[in-house]
């Protein structure tokens, strides 16, 4: 589908499978796509996401119209419903919608929006590398089932496929843009030096079953440790998830119960705050699934030292010893030394902390990966033959 010259603003149909208030990197990348249409005279934007009411409701949030369809029920983490076909392919049309900015891994709507977009171009965004996480023997095999078989006519479809990191699976093709997600460094902005900051341990992202790759219960093994050597130690869980219960109880068996603080899930200010106050955040992820590690980026951009796992993107995102440390994945106690380290050494945290600052304003500022996404969705939208030829 071409549109006349001068035919108006690019309307744009963005398709995620969650968006806040639900809270993680997709859901935070995805809003600041929308929040940057939205500002740009030349593109008016509609998010169609999911949502846990029994109806799909329309609502306006910040000035963006999102529409929250109703599943009618969950695969592991993929919520599903057979009547999304149709509702897409009908939202599509009501809304007009010239250009379909679609966004997974999650399996399921992405590929829905992709074959119900007719003559519209597609631009496919994929946030991981493989989905396969360990979770059970059923699931996984249905997702590497979904890998082999489905998603490569996904991406066929798609008529430009955006990878957020090498490791993120669209970058094998050798037709996908490299634009990696972003952080806001005027929000999220540095705090106190490490010297002045609580002995804070932070861990940021879902608590779910199915995101046990993200590897909390490692996590908690380790700060075990942590917390025999440190007495002044916290471990500090922003988010929240159907996994808590038992999360509590491991946290319990562990004998660090009154050491851990759950503090929900937070946005905004406060979780800028938490950030802050932390003096090292963490991510222990344990497959390729995790392709870049948005919470990592932006405790960078607080000035906060960080340790993560050497694994799927996240080397893409810190340089070990430079502006952070990383650690075999699953090894708790690898991640306990290296958080023992940065809690002991203040001169270290700060000089890691501040190196991660300059990387966040230098590689991570959102005002990167925002121009090189609307500029693609603005050449989809002029109809350019060359679309799906990789820059």
């Amino acid at each position: 589908m071409t549109r006349p010259a001068g035919g108006g603003p690019v309307r744009v149909a963005l398709v995620t499978p969650y968006y806040p208030p639900s809270v993680g990197g997709l859901e935070r990348y995805t809003q600041q796509i929308a929040r940057a249409l939205c500002d740009d005279p030349g593109f008016e934007v509609v998010v169609i996401t999911t949502g846990e009411a029994r109806r799909t409701r329309t609502v306006r949030e910040d000035g963006i119209t999102v529409v929250r369809l109703a599943p009618w029920a969950r695969i592991s983490n993929s919520p599903v419903s057979g009547w999304w076909p149709v509702q897409v392919r009908r939202l599509l049309r009501a809304h007009r919608i010239d250009v379909v900015h679609a966004h997974a891994p999650t399996p399921y709507l992405a590929d829905v929006a992709a074959y119900v977009a007719g003559p519209r171009p597609v631009v496919l965004t994929y946030h991981a590398g493989s989905l396969v996480k360990g979770e059970s023997r059923v699931v996984d095999t249905l997702l590497r089932t979904y890998e082999r078989f489905v998603l490569p006519r996904v991406f066929a479809r798609a008529d430009a496929l955006v990878a957020v990191s090498p490791i993120a699976a669209p970058y094998a093709t050798g037709r996908a843009h490299l634009i990696p997600p972003g952080v806001d460094t005027a929000e999220f902005r540095p705090g106190p030096p490490a010297a002045g900051s609580s002995a804070d341990v932070v861990y940021v992202g879902r608590l779910q079953r199915t995101s046990r790759w993200k590897g909390v219960p490692v996590l908690l093994e380790a700060f075990a440790r942590v917390a025999r050597e440190e007495p002044a130690a916290r471990l500090v869980l922003v988010g929240d998830g159907d996994d808590v219960p038992a999360l509590r109880e491991r946290a319990a068996a562990l004998g660090i119960a009154d050491r851990v603080v759950w503090r929900g899930a937070l946005a905004g200010e406060a979780l800028v705050a938490a950030y802050q106050r932390a003096r090292v955040v963490v991510l222990p992820s344990l497959t390729a699934a995790e392709s870049f590690g948005m919470t990592l980026v932006e405790a960078m951009a607080c000035g906060r030292p960080v340790v993560g796992s050497r694994v799927g993107g996240i080397p893409y995102v810190v340089r070990d010893g430079v502006d952070g440390l990383l650690v075999p994945p699953g090894d708790a106690g690898a991640l306990s030394a290296a958080l023992t380290d940065l809690l002991r050494d203040e001169q270290r945290a700060d000089a890691l902390g501040a190196a991660g600052r300059m990387a966040a304003e230098e590689r991570w500022d959102w005002s990167h990966s925002t121009a090189a996404t609307l500029a693609l969705l603005r050449t989809a939208g002029a109809g350019d033959p060359d679309l799906r030829l990789c820059c």
